[in-house]
Parts: structure tokens; C-alpha cells; sequence
């Protein structure tokens, strides 16, 4: 058997298409569906159940699967000690950042980044929560910028900071004149929820758990709407559809300022609450974090790309070391 071998045997199984494997990989689909035979045969198991619409990884399949991706990326460290050898940092990282962070946080980052690093240049990935962790394990990706909490699949992480929540309501709005909304206050307002998929949905629901009833019923696609992004919602708001729970980086930089600066801004028509509890109780936060495989051999690399996010400015959250 062969390397390439085993990185189309990967492909196949990640991509469940013989088709958009042959894509992935550069090459023609018989070039792929023949070496892919031919391993089979050597090993005189059938790895995957052929049929029209997809293609399915069989148990034995799985295993061997699971073994193909870890000889590669021990094929790949052996590159990596390498290039360590002569610079640490060289190469591109390629990093995994969800929806609800994205936007926020990697323009800051990305200057950070090129400004300490440039022989390290990174490339990005965003996507689901659930995606990225796939991606974590098949080495698609080095690393992800995370929030917490999500399933234990035995990755390294690091503390990167705690960020608490805001309540975004239209100017307008009764509650808005207050200097804080609870979130007993806010049970009774139409709340506007991230779809299915989002983490940041399931951290808005256990901060206000009573909207989780409506989202499969009809009275649901009354009492709540779903946006495809924060920034989606957020129009949604200074429309006066209804208010929401947004990350503390999600809130223009200029949002606090007086009225009539506010005037200027592109968010006029929104106001930011902090939310607290009359209880006295913290204020709901979420902790975000880095993780990679515990396998990945770019130490350096990852200290680095640590540095150049606590060099971003990260207004209104607190930082962890």
C-alpha cells in the first residue's frame, strides 16, 4: 500500500462521494476508484458499500479508515520536524473559527498575525461547531477557536477568554432606557434565535430556557425568528422585530458612546444592555478556547497563534492564561 493510497481512502470516507473525492484529491474519479480497489483487494476487505446516491464506510472500513488518517499525519510530522528545524513558524496554519466568533475576532487577529508572524500565514476555515471538531480529528484543519461546552473527543485546549453576553434591543424599546436587562425581563419579548447548528443558539436558550419550547411548535414561528448570522439578527432588531443575545465582540466598538455620537455610527437604531440578575448571580458568559490534536507537532505554532490573539484588543472580555 502507499501514502496516496491512504489519502484517497480518507477522502472517500470524509467525502461519502467517490466524485468529489477525486476532486479533493486532484485527480480523475477512475484514478481514485482503482487505487481504492486495488488497496482492498491487498487487504482483502471491502471498506465501502457502493450505491447510487452515496457511499457508505463499512465498520471494518471505519477502523482502518481512522488508522489511514493517523499514518498520514504521521507521514506529514515527519515535513513538519523538518521545517522546524529551520524555522518553527514556517508555513501556513490553517485554523477553524466558529460562526459567532469569525467576524469579530479575525480581523484584529489577522493583523496580529501578519505583523508577528508573516512566514506564518493562516488560513481560515468558519463553520459549525460539530464541523470543525470532524475536521479537528481528520486533520482538514490544525487548529479551531472554539466556545464551550462541546463533546470531550480528547483534543488539547487552551483558555483563551471568558465572554459575557448583551442583550441587543431596538432604541426604541422600552427596556432600552435602563442601564441593564435581566432575563426574566426579557421572557416575555419575541427573541430572535441563531437556526439549528449554531452553538450560540443553545447558549442563548440556557440563559432564557423558556424560548426552547417554542422552537418546534407553531406558536414558535410566532414568538421567535431565525436568522442565519448575528449580523442578520441584528437587522432584524433595529427593525423592531424582536431582541436578542449577542457576544460582547459582536457589539460595535462605538455602541457606548454618547447619543449624539451614536447618531453617526451604523447601529443607530440598536442598544446594547449588559444582562444582569437581581439574585446578584454572574452574568451568563461563554469561554472560548483553542484546540488541536494532541498529535499536531507545531508547538511553536500554536504558541504563536495564542500570542496574536491576546495581542487583539478583546474589549469587554476577560482574559485567560
Amino acid at each position: 500500500m502507499t501514502l496516496t493510497e491512504l489519502k484517497y481512502i480518507v477522502a472517500v470516507a470524509r467525502e461519502k462521494h467517490f466524485g468529489r473525492a477525486a476532486d479533493a484529491c486532484y485527480v480523475s474519479q477512475p484514478t481514485l476508484s482503482v487505487a481504492v480497489k486495488k488497496l482492498e483487494e491487498e487487504l482483502d476487505v471491502k471498506l465501502f458499500e457502493r450505491s447510487a446516491g452515496e457511499v457508505s464506510v463499512t465498520p471494518l472500513g471505519e477502523e482502518i479508515v481512522r488508522q489511514a488518517q493517523s499514518v498520514l499525519e504521521q507521514a506529514a510530522s515527519i515535513k513538519e520536524i523538518a521545517k522546524r528545524g529551520k524555522d518553527p513558524l514556517a508555513g501556513a496554519l490553517t485554523l477553524g473559527v466558529i460562526y459567532t466568533i469569525g467576524p469579530y475576532l479575525l480581523p484584529d487577529l489577522v493583523r496580529q498575525s501578519i505583523k508577528r508572524t508573516p512566514q506564518m500565514p493562516l488560513m481560515l476555515q468558519e463553520n459549525f461547531t460539530v464541523k470543525l471538531l470532524e475536521m479537528l480529528r481528520t486533520g482538514e484543519i490544525d487548529c479551531a477557536i472554539l466556545a464551550e461546552p462541546f463533546p470531550d473527543t480528547g483534543l488539547a485546549m487552551a483558555p483563551l477568554y471568558d465572554e459575557p453576553f448583551m442583550a441587543a434591543l431596538p432604541s426604541h424599546h422600552p427596556l432600552a432606557a435602563q442601564p441593564s436587562v435581566t432575563a426574566q425581563e426579557l421572557k416575555s419579548e419575541n427573541m430572535l434565535l441563531l437556526g439549528a447548528g449554531h452553538c450560540f443558539r443553545d447558549h442563548v436558550l440556557e440563559v432564557c430556557p423558556e424560548f426552547a419550547r417554542f422552537a418546534s411548535n407553531a406558536e414558535g414561528i410566532r414568538k421567535t425568528f431565525e436568522g442565519s448570522s448575528l449580523e442578520t439578527i441584528k437587522h432584524m432588531v433595529a427593525a423592531g422585530m424582536g431582541v436578542t443575545l449577542v457576544p460582547r465582540l459582536a457589539v460595535p466598538r462605538d455602541a457606548f458612546a454618547t447619543s449624539a455620537r451614536r447618531r453617526k455610527t451604523d447601529e443607530p437604531h440598536i442598544r446594547y444592555l449588559p444582562i444582569s440578575e437581581g439574585d446578584g448571580s454572574a452574568p451568563p458568559v461563554r469561554r472560548v478556547v483553542l484546540a488541536w490534536r494532541r498529535s499536531f507537532t507545531r508547538y511553536e505554532a500554536i504558541a504563536a497563534l495564542r500570542n496574536a490573539i491576546y495581542a487583539c484588543e478583546l474589549p469587554g472580555v476577560t482574559r485567560l492564561s
